[in-house]
């Protein structure tokens, strides 16, 4: 039972924030066709630095696999 109402009050909530949320209006000093680049280019550089550190490891693993079975 409080399952049920915990989802019932979670979807009441959700279907109730668009009657309450509203956009901000803009101001003398907004400019609106501001770029939205910066979090895009910080993701795409920490997946490239991801990649590259998994890489090196998978390398590393293969390297030490093959002096073992020697």
């Amino acid at each position: 039972m409080k399952t049920l109402l915990r989802v019932l009050l979670m979807l009441f909530l959700i279907y109730c924030m668009p009657l309450v949320l509203h956009a901000q209006l803009e101001g003398p000093g907004d400019d609106p066709d501001a770029p939205i680049d910066g979090g895009i280019s910080i993701l795409l550089a920490a997946g490239i630095g991801y990649g590259v550190k998994k890489g090196y490891e998978k390398k590393q693993k293969a390297k030490t696999n093959d002096v073992l079975e020697k």
